[in-house]
């Protein structure tokens, strides 16, 4: 997806970090995550600091993916203050889910129909409800998607609707032999209502049915959380995502 936005993007594998930064307004196409199984205290000040001195090096903001259960237990402890150290600051909260959970039945909302998203239309109301519901610039959200070959033709992306009207969105993607849940988002005024789940089995349901896949992996928000064990999905690590403090 960092490459779909940008072919000269920085995508490479260094040691112990994966670095996915297309230097693009929409953060969470810019990444970099740490990915050593057991990365004691000593290793994880040495990872930190390199992460931010890319992340320096940037003219876009992004985060640093950090997935707790691959550190071990002296650098758990010492995280907080090994960020500290790094220059880097806790953004927010998330959780690693994954289940063995394919096929899921066919969704169905009273209030929704669900459309598949195929045109520059789409994309525009699939990004403008993710800047709404986390809280962007209608701006940062669409530099992440707006026009997208990947989007229209590749990846299982629907547009749940309320009378005709965008009102939650949900996608998925072929990665690695599962599917990846990505860049789910409900309106801020239509929360509460189901429609995030119901378009997130949607997404699901096509994916499997076109791919044959039966796993699938996400990564939960605080707010997404309590929503995907009702699909199925099972928490199999806490994460943090951290940006620079200055």
């Amino acid at each position: 997806m960092v490459l779909d936005r940008d072919g000269g993007a920085d995508v490479r594998d260094l040691p112990g970090l994966a670095v996915r930064w297309a230097d693009c307004r929409f953060a969470f196409w810019n990444a970099i995550a740490l990915n050593e199984v057991g990365t004691d205290a000593t290793l994880l000040d040495e990872r930190l600091g390199q992460a931010a001195d890319i992340m320096r090096s940037k003219e876009r903001p992004g985060f640093l993916w950090l997935f707790e259960d691959l550190l071990a237990d002296d650098a758990r402890a010492a995280l907080e203050e090994a960020a500290r150290r790094a220059g880097l600051v806790h953004a927010f909260p998330g959780t690693g889910m994954a289940g063995d959970l394919l096929p899921v039945p066919e969704p169905r909302h009273p209030d929704l129909t669900f459309e598949r998203v195929t045109t520059d239309a789409h994309l525009l109301a699939y990004a403008d409800i993710n800047s709404r519901a986390y809280g962007c610039e209608l701006a940062d959200g669409r530099d992440g998607l707006a026009g997208s070959t990947l989007w229209k033709r590749e990846v299982y992306a629907y547009l749940a609707l309320r009378d005709g009207d965008p009102v939650a969105c949900a996608a998925t993607v072929e990665a690695d032999g599962r599917l990846f849940v990505v860049l789910v988002a409900t309106e801020p005024e239509h929360q509460r209502r189901g429609y995030g789940e119901a378009v997130t089995r949607k997404a699901l349901y096509e994916g499997a049915r076109a791919t044959g896949l039966t796993r699938a992996t996400l990564h939960a928000t605080a707010a997404g959380a309590p929503v995907y064990p009702r699909i199925g999905f099972e928490p199999n690590s806490p994460m943090g995502f951290y940006a620079l403090a200055d």
